[in-house]
């Protein structure tokens, strides 16, 4: 939601979103937050725990069951499977999620990637629009009266209104924006690291005829699976920029990267959005 100063200063109940590419500092601002009495909602741990546990569940059983111990004693019914997901620890859901290529090196078919990243499509939708229940709850169940939304990264992709809707009139919208460094920094831990991301279906394929094309690789299982991570981050990421100038243009605020290391207390942070609030007015 857009509002004077004054109206955020004066507001009893503060929720806000934060937009931001994985690591800009978003769990970094919620963490400082949680310590103050603010209700930490992260909708990757919302995905995790709630709307992809079952095919995740499904998919560690599928793998332990190929280690003939273990099927023996997940068929007897002596050992069972659960997620150990946690707000700082979400590898669970990554791991679901998966990447794309050759099976032997960790990869899956282009059928498969696409069916797990449309799972995480409708999760990642279904968890925004709880965001709304989640303020109630926080309020009626904890007393807390302050909401942070740590918002996937992959929230600019969603193409969805209706999210966008929710979000807005029940958050204010706050986008990270990073810096030619972090950039850098960012598209260097993607490569040292590469992780499994979610990508628009249209991305996704013109990406990877490009990837292919480039690589002279006939089959989608013939791909190395990390290289591909690592050759289409920076596209996705420069990708994904403009998208979240424009939500943060419509419906939010914006601050840097720069400032927001310099946030150590909530009041830091209050400092921060005001400040954003304050230079949006002024334009």
């Amino acid at each position: 939601m857009k509002l004077s100063l004054q109206a955020f200063q004066n507001l009893s109940h503060k929720s806000i979103t934060l937009l931001g590419m994985s690591g800009v500092g978003k769990t970094y601002l919620s963490n400082i937050l949680r310590k103050n009495k603010w209700f930490h909602y992260s909708g990757d741990y919302r995905i995790g725990t709630r709307y992809l546990n079952e095919p995740i569940l499904d998919n560690i059983t599928q793998q332990a069951m190929t280690v003939p111990f273990l099927r023996d004693l997940l068929r007897s019914d002596s050992i069972y499977i659960r997620n150990n997901i946690t707000v700082d620890h979400l590898k669970p859901v990554s791991s679901f999620v998966g990447k794309l290529g050759n099976p032997e090196l960790g990869g899956m078919s282009l059928k498969e990637f696409k069916r797990r990243q449309y799972l995480h499509y409708e999760a990642e939708v279904a968890a925004m629009k709880d965001v709304p229940s989640f303020i109630q709850k926080a309020y009626d169940v904890y007393g807390y009266s302050k909401f942070i939304n740590d918002a996937g990264g992959s929230v600019c992709e969603l193409d969805n209104p209706d999210v966008l809707k929710v979000l807005e009139e029940n958050t204010i919208i706050i986008y990270i924006k990073t810096n030619k460094n972090d950039e850098k920094i960012l598209i260097e831990r993607a490569k040292t690291s590469p992780k499994p991301l979610y990508y628009r279906p249209e991305f996704l394929d013109q990406q990877l005829e490009i990837y292919m094309t480039e690589r002279d690789i006939p089959y989608v299982t013939m791909i190395d699976p990390d290289d591909f991570v690592r050759w289409i981050f920076p596209q996705l990421f420069y990708s994904r920029i403009p998208r979240y100038e424009a939500i943060a243009d419509q419906y939010g605020y914006t601050i840097r990267t720069e400032d927001l290391y310099q946030v150590k207390t909530e009041a830091d942070f209050m400092s921060l959005v005001e400040k954003a609030i304050e230079a949006d007015e002024s334009k």
